[in-house]
């Protein structure tokens, strides 16, 4: 099917992104990403006045994050609009988009700001009270730390996912070490020419704001901390954990930053391209969940539901781009899916650029539309897992504006 809801070709944005406690580790997410947003925004000359809902995507809480979307859309400028702030991990982006999507399928708005931001630098050190603990001591929790080592309902911790995954289906350290280097090399296409595809829907040089956002601090060319890696220098890795085949060459990194995708009904959707012959269209949207502690195996159920609900097959797909935390992810994708690993993730990926959580679906998304557009159209499948083994997919279609 084809939801009313399109993406203005161009309508969207990301910020590098940096490894955790690096450039943007003392940024407040929300204030920063409201900070982008003006100056996207004014770049591609939209006013903020024509949105009529947003939607605010964020998965590690900041100060007064309590006032979410509304307090977003008014550092924006978008003073008239309200909205849902939304968590889901990081099928948080996917979340983000099928909200705004649903909001114009309802007719309850023509024009949508989906933005999602996230720092896992410095995050919360959060304290429950408890006046019956002993002596009257509540609990406290590492937002970042402590959830990514423990999922309640194990307990376990993230990495176990992806060993048991590993272990099912065979999949072996060597063979992870090739889809990290077949990673590494698709990235390095994106940075080519001066960072060409980047510059596509990201502002670079870009300009790294004070705390204050009163002046800049510094610039970043592109994505800051991704690794470089070598056959010799991942084969010299031993597992993370003991008997598993997992090594930290084979995962991705915690990492800043924002991204955002304008939605809009076909009408203002063609005021708002940046090329109105580019029609940039939702076919369909997919959530999973599969056997506890296997989460990388969510994102094939979930693809086969957005495949289902945009009525097309995996042979149709033209380009496929996956949220990949651990190389596992691929290698089962590439094998349940019957696709080469190799052919997915054009670009770059959550593997190489990093794990922002909430705005990494988003820039994947952002991705797989420029990656169709310099293929002269076509359909393209995004799929990522997320937090209790679940995952959000989707499909969309970049062709010619026909008018309809």
């Amino acid at each position: 099917m084809t939801l009313k809801a399109r993406i203005p070709y161009g309508a969207y944005w990301s910020t590098p992104f940096a490894r955790w406690q690096g450039s943007f580790s003392n940024l407040h997410s929300i204030e920063f990403a409201a900070h982008v947003a003006r100056n996207e925004l004014a770049r591609r000359s939209i006013d903020p006045g024509v949105f009529d809902y947003g939607a605010l995507g964020i998965s590690v809480p900041q100060s007064h994050c309590f006032y979410g979307l509304p307090w977003f859309a008014g550092m924006v400028g978008a003073r008239q609009i309200g909205g849902p702030t939304l968590m889901q991990a990081c099928a948080t982006g996917v979340r983000t988009l099928l909200a705004a999507a649903q909001e114009i399928e309802a007719g309850m708005a023509t024009v949508a700001l989906a933005m999602t931001c996230d720092r896992t630098s410095n995050s919360p050190h959060l304290y429950y009270p408890n006046p019956r603990g002993s002596g009257g001591t509540g609990a406290s929790e590492n937002w970042m730390l402590d959830n990514f080592s423990c999922d309640p309902l194990g307990p376990h911790a993230m990495l176990t996912t992806a060993e048991n995954v590993a272990k099912k289906h065979g999949l072996g350290t060597s063979e992870q070490h090739e889809v990290v280097l077949r990673r590494e090399e698709q990235y390095r296409e994106a940075l080519a020419n001066g960072a060409a595809f980047l510059k596509r829907f990201m502002t670079l040089p870009f300009e790294v704001p004070a705390p204050n956002f009163r002046k800049s601090v510094g610039t970043l060319e592109a994505d800051e901390g991704v690794s470089q890696s070598t056959p010799e220098g991942l084969s010299a890795l031993r597992p993370v954990a003991e008997g598993g085949t997992v090594t930290f060459g084979g995962q991705t990194h915690p990492a800043d930053g924002n991204a955002a995708i304008v939605l809009a009904t076909p009408e203002r959707a063609r005021e708002l391209s940046g090329d109105p012959k580019i029609a940039v269209r939702l076919r369909g949207f997919g959530l999973a969940r599969v056997e506890l502690a296997y989460m990388p195996e969510a994102t094939v159920p979930a693809a086969w539901r957005a495949l289902e609900h945009a009525g097309c097959s995996i042979a149709q797909i033209d380009a496929i781009k996956t949220h990949n935390p651990f190389a596992v992810n691929d290698l089962y994708f590439a094998k349940a899916a019957g696709v080469d690993v190799r052919s997915m993730n054009n670009y770059g990926c959550s593997l190489v650029w990093g794990h922002p959580q909430a705005p990494m679906g988003t820039r994947a998304i952002i991705e797989l539309i420029e990656e169709l557009v310099i293929r002269g159209g076509g359909y393209g499948l995004f799929s990522g897992c997320a937090a209790g083994d679940t995952a959000m997919a989707m499909v969309i279609e970049v062709g010619d504006d026909n008018g309809g």
